[in-house]
């Protein structure tokens, strides 16, 4: 895809990845329309990167706020769609509570989805347009401790491919992108402790966004970033059992933390 005269709407926009998304889709040349639920942070990052982006205060968990999204995309003229916006919750799933559950499913699965659906006759109708959805490894390497955040995203996963394969007739590109962990204020100072006890790599908010824009760029398909993460996440889609015998191995340490979250 062409960036140079794409619109954008970015969902999550006043987030780590979102902030940097929407500077480096600026300098691609892109128009960006931001959402999220800050609007101090929305207004000064629309500040910084010009009369070319505009932005709208939402709350994606409830319906009058995906229709007014839907709207002000319209209004935007918008060609592509990133479904950003996203929470996580670790900690051990018998031990959280459903409010928790509900809202890591409804942030990160069913709100992307309702926009989706809602945005989908007006992208159909462009010359040429693109719904981006920001998975995550646990997506297709579900993991101990985020079980919930593992299902939205194996969920938003599926429907990307499913999605794909309905539009395969179409002018829309469905692409679905599966980042590892992102060094951002999403992670809570238990995450960072799981991390650096597992010996996990966290790459940054810029070089993700970088490669989220290379990936729009070629149009299509799904993305894995990161090695061994997307060997790992290959492995569990042919071979599962290995990957339960290996998780098996770090189940102390992850419980360990999940406690104190």
């Amino acid at each position: 895809m062409q960036l140079e005269n794409a619109r954008i709407l970015l969902t999550g926009a006043s987030g780590g990845l979102g902030q940097e998304l929407a500077q480096q889709l600026t300098d691609a040349g892109a128009a960006l329309l931001l959402a999220g639920r800050d609007s101090g942070r929305l207004g000064s990052l629309v500040a910084s990167l010009g009369p070319g982006a505009a932005s709208i205060c939402a709350d994606l968990g409830r319906p009058d706020g995906i229709a007014a999204l839907a709207g002000a995309a319209r209004e935007f003229d918008i060609n592509v769609l990133i479904n950003n916006a996203g929470i996580g919750a670790f900690g051990l799933f018998e031990h959280q509570d459903w409010a928790t559950i509900e809202q890591v499913l409804a942030t990160n699965l069913e709100a992307p989805i309702h926009l989706t659906q809602a945005l989908l006759p007006w992208l159909k109708a462009q010359p040429q347009a693109a719904i981006v959805n920001i998975g995550s490894t646990f997506g297709s390497l579900p993991f101990p401790g985020f079980a919930a955040y593992s299902a939205a995203k194996a969920g938003l996963r599926g429907f990307s491919q499913a999605l794909r394969r309905e539009l395969a007739d179409s002018l829309v590109a469905v692409i679905h992108l599966a980042p590892r962990a992102i060094d951002t204020p999403l992670n809570s100072d238990a995450v960072k402790a799981l991390n650096r006890a597992l010996k996990n790599h966290s790459d940054s908010a810029e070089e993700v966004a970088r490669q989220v824009v290379r990936a729009l760029r070629r149009g299509h398909g799904e993305h894995h970033f990161g090695f061994p993460e997307r060997l790992f996440a290959w492995l569990n889609g042919v071979a599962p059992s290995l990957i339960d015998r290996g998780l098996a191995g770090k189940l102390a340490i992850i419980k360990q933390h999940g406690s104190s979250s």
